[in-house]
């Protein structure tokens, strides 16, 4: 398959959602056709008209450097075997959703009608694949030190506790209920309110011995492991 280069810049007018957007991220372009091309599903993708998978692409490795660089800053004494964890656990798509989420990108996505009709706006992966898209653009608009800072400043607090991150919560307290003779947790959804494009799941985790918790957060997993942390947490002071 041929290597296609980047698409060139175009003239852009962005609507009320993108400059919104723009503003929420914090960063003015100098080249707005780089963000629309971020913002841009491929279900909306034509031959004149770019979408987000390439910049998502180069995004993922900005992510993956900028993020391994702050952790070995965080902890000079941490073994690669302790850092490995931690840089997944930061730059999987679940938790660039979330960052996605919290600075409202749905809002400002662009896609096809179908996709749109099928809640595309609050789809963990598009989400995930919008956020390093617009790191992409970020990068490309400005430079490497942009970007950075751009990262440091949206990961913000999940950095300096990417160790309680990395613990999975849910295999901590699946390990806990079979080493007592139960079935596996159970995990049910008791509410979900908020807008397609930012919703709120209420998620609680139930065990068999009747024990159980419940936690909030903008996606299906985080509030799952959120719940699932605790209950861990309840069990531990009834020790």
């Amino acid at each position: 398959m041929a290597f296609r280069p980047f698409l060139p810049r175009y003239r852009v007018k962005f609507s009320a959602s993108t400059r919104d957007f723009m503003v929420r991220l914090g960063h003015p372009f100098t080249d707005p056709s780089l963000l629309h091309d971020a913002l841009t599903h491929s279900s909306l993708s034509t031959a004149t008209r770019g979408d987000n998978q390439r910049l998502e692409f180069l995004g993922d490795r900005v992510l993956g450097l900028v993020i391994a660089e702050a952790l070995i800053k965080t902890d000079m004494d941490a073994s690669e075997g302790q850092l490995a964890p931690r840089l997944n656990a930061l730059v999987r798509k679940e938790t660039c959703a979330e960052v996605a989420a919290e600075i409202d990108l749905g809002a400002a996505l662009m896609m096809g009608r179908s996709e749109m009709l099928s809640g595309g706006r609050r789809k963990m992966a598009l989400l995930g694949d919008a956020m390093e898209a617009v790191i992409a653009a970020v990068y490309r608009d400005a430079d490497f030190a942009t970007a950075q800072n751009l990262i440091l400043r949206l990961w913000g607090s999940r950095i300096a506790t990417a160790d309680t991150v990395a613990a999975d919560p849910k295999s901590a307290l699946q390990e806990w209920a079979q080493a007592r003779g139960m079935q596996p947790p159970h995990y049910a959804e008791i509410d979900r309110s908020g807008p397609d494009h930012a919703p709120v799941f209420v998620i609680e985790a139930r065990l068999g011995n009747g024990a159980k918790s419940r936690a909030q957060a903008p996606s299906k997993r985080a509030a799952q492991q959120a719940a699932a942390t605790a209950l861990l947490k309840e069990l531990e002071t009834q020790k």
